[in-house]
């Protein structure tokens, strides 16, 4: 755990200021109090951890379960209206900006999105459902995403179209 603490301190740029911080360590203690065993030795972690969970809700606007699996280096850009359900996975080096929700389609209906690695989240799009986001994906803001996402592509619109995404120049 400590580790990952490390890591995500150094995706923050160590700046306590940054509200993704706060959540990504409330995220990690979540996620480290599963490993004790004994019920009994786990329940003032685990009461520790709905406090510290439901306090860095109402000062961020981020709502990160640790029944979510999120991959390394995820980086919140900006805070507020941020909702990821507890059932979605997230790769590595994902960025999520404001007014995002990563979650179920319909209420009571299991399946939530999978995220692959590098995938770059825009302000208030919307990613609804039992689908899959390839690797290298941008969605733009606003952008509603109800189908998968093949890697290196574009999600934009309402819903979404996909459109391959151009290859950076060579040579810069």
């Amino acid at each position: 755990m400590f580790e990952l603490l490390k890591e995500d301190w150094r995706t923050y740029e160590g700046d306590m200021c940054r509200q993704g911080l706060w959540v990504m360590w409330v995220y990690r203690f979540g996620r480290w109090r599963y490993g004790i065993k004994p019920r009994w030795l786990r329940l003032p972690f685990s009461l520790l951890y709905r406090i510290l969970k439901l306090l860095s809700q109402i000062l961020t606007g981020i709502d990160l379960p640790c029944e979510a699996q999120v991959g390394r280096r995820l980086l919140i850009e900006h805070f507020g209206g941020i909702i990821i359900s507890g059932d979605t996975v997230l790769g590595d080096d994902v960025v999520i900006r404001n007014g995002v929700t990563i979650g179920l389609k319909h209420t009571g209906i299991a399946g939530a999105p999978v995220l692959g690695n590098r995938v770059d989240v825009g302000t208030g799009a919307k990613i609804l459902g039992a689908i899959t986001i390839g690797d290298d994906v941008a969605i733009g803001a606003n952008a509603v995403v109800l189908q998968d996402v093949p890697p290196n592509c574009l999600a934009v619109g309402v819903p979404a179209t996909i459109k391959p995404r151009k290859a950076p120049p060579v040579g810069g």
